[in-house]
């Protein structure tokens, strides 16, 4: 949604709740309810989709906080968008400090109402103005980003395979990047230790591959970054995880068909493509890997993805997944590849798991 649309959005919801007001009526916001109860999924889409339950906010006596806390943060929203501004969410929750009662206690109201609103315009953050205060992945390899000079418009080219010892930060915004690559695939990683390795041995040149560190649950922005990679440049999507149900179900599921928080803009921030490459239950068996048992977090988040989760519950490799694991009762991280040698993962790991699909997760 173009920026003069969100704002001519902004200034109808307050408009009717004005007007609603002014009729001695008591208004109310309506939004999406934000989890997996509401969503569903498709495999052919390949991404959650909203089912449409709404809860409705009425102004009453118990809550006129949270309510005024909504128009506030619409205010807010409003202001931002006027002045072409940006605020992290961190900063919108100090904002509120001003607020007098309205104020917010702790920052996780304030992102609780920021989503509801983005929930309810079905609109990203980013359109209402708020950013995250963490930056995006790490890039590396055989990829020129072409961004642009916000001063005079002119195009900016970053050679991701000459950043030094360093690498390319994924920008909070990057639906205006373009890209040029002859790399054949992308290997989204969760871990920025893996990540180090893969970068300072130049794994990406002898693959012939971009790299990415996702630093544990992808941001938004790198989440589309990797989509606007697969959808403009088809490069297929390779996720190489921890051996765990974390890994499994906030990060790889997250970045393959989104979250039931965000189902109104998952179409966007997912990529339905992407395959997991590893590590996964049958490889902590075939390559005897070191382990740590299973804590009752764990074999919690295994069972809920069972019962709960659309995605695992349209795969049966997944659900298998699972149950091997928690007989198992164990986890591996990617550095347990470590124990056959440092540089293992990338001279035997990574070329196995590569020329063998039978081995990946859908």
């Amino acid at each position: 949604m173009p920026m003069s649309n969100v704002l001519d959005e902004i200034k109808k919801i307050a408009r009717d709740i004005y007007e609603t007001i002014l009729k001695k009526q008591l208004p109310t916001i309506s939004m999406p309810i934000r989890s997996l109860k509401n969503v569903t999924y498709d495999r052919k889409n390949g991404y959650f989709e909203l089912v449409g339950k709404l809860k409705e906010r009425t102004l009453t006596a118990t809550t006129i906080k949270t309510f005024a806390q909504t128009l506030k943060m619409m205010d807010l929203s409003k202001q931002l968008i006027s002045e072409d501004d940006i605020a992290t969410k961190r900063e919108a929750y100090y904002v509120s400090k001003n607020w007098g009662e309205a104020r917010f206690n702790e920052q996780p109201e304030s992102d609780d109402v920021m989503d509801d609103i983005e929930a309810m315009m079905m609109v990203n953050r980013e359109q209402i103005g708020f950013i995250p205060g963490e930056h995006g992945g790490a890039v590396a390899g055989a990829l020129t980003v072409i961004d642009r000079d916000p001063d005079t418009g002119k195009d900016i080219r970053i050679d991701c395979t000459k950043m030094g010892s360093g690498a390319y930060s994924v920008p909070s915004s990057v639906e205006h990047l373009r890209f040029e690559t002859d790399a054949k695939f992308v290997l989204a990683i969760e871990t920025a230790g893996m990540f180090e390795r893969l970068n300072k041995h130049k794994y990406w040149k002898k693959a012939q591959c971009i790299i990415i560190s996702m630093g544990g649950v992808p941001t938004r922005a790198t989440r589309r970054f990797l989509r606007k990679l697969n959808d403009e440049n088809k490069l297929p999507v390779y996720v190489f995880c921890d051996g765990d149900f974390y890994g499994y179900f906030n990060i790889y599921r997250t970045l393959k068909v989104g979250s039931g928080n965000a189902a109104h803009i998952n179409k966007y921030f997912c990529v339905p493509n992407a395959k997991y490459i590893g590590i996964t239950p049958q490889d902590i068996i075939d390559y005897k890997l070191p382990t740590h048992p299973l804590k009752e977090v764990d074999i919690k988040r295994g069972k809920d993805a069972l019962k709960n989760d659309p995605f695992v519950q349209d795969h049966k490799e997944w659900q298998k997944a699972i149950k091997v694991q928690t007989s198992m009762k164990v986890r591996a991280e990617q550095q347990a590849l470590a124990k056959w040698g440092l540089n293992y993962v990338m001279e035997k790991y990574l070329p196995n798991k590569l020329k063998d699909q039978k081995t990946w997760l859908p």
